[in-house]
């Protein structure tokens, strides 16, 4: 089972965001069976909480059901994922002062190049969820096909 896991800030608008772009991309290629999808924040304001209400309606929109709910990333996750997303360069800092890490580390966008951005923008802050749908969604396919590629998968 390949683990893959999605991280920002609070895990209530960009992770859980990517988490269920993800895993709907996951099943609609039918690799559920080999793929397993969560997403935590580095930080602790949200534990338990279901998702924003912003990212809950740009997912109905797109026809995305939501993920899980908020949960902070522990030290475990990094020995226990292959694939860890971050949102942005402070949650990547987050991550490593966790530790050591087993699990491919990356920005999330650096799988959708196409858009020049280093960085998901905060839509907690920002108030852009659309914006950061079309990011994520753009990222989730792109690292996706690199799983897919990288592990042999067959669809």
């Amino acid at each position: 089972m390949i683990r893959v896991l999605f991280v920002c800030l609070g895990n209530i608008c960009r992770s859980p965001m990517a988490e269920s772009v993800f895993l709907q991309l996951v099943r609609e290629a039918g690799l559920q069976n080999q793929i397993e999808v969560d997403s935590a924040g580095t930080g602790d304001w949200h534990i338990g909480q279901r998702p924003h209400h912003g990212t809950l309606e740009i997912l109905r929109q797109n026809g995305v059901a939501e993920g899980s709910r908020a949960r902070q990333i522990r030290a475990d996750d990094l020995r226990n994922f292959e694939w860890i997303l971050v949102m942005d360069k402070k949650n990547l800092r987050g991550v490593q002062e966790l530790g050591k890490s087993c699990a491919n580390v990356h920005l999330l966008l650096e799988f959708a190049p196409q858009f020049g951005h280093a960085e998901i923008p905060d839509p907690y802050f920002t108030g852009d969820f659309a914006l950061t749908y079309r990011l994520v969604r753009a990222a989730c396919e792109g690292l996706l096909a690199k799983i897919i590629q990288a592990n042999d998968l067959a669809q």
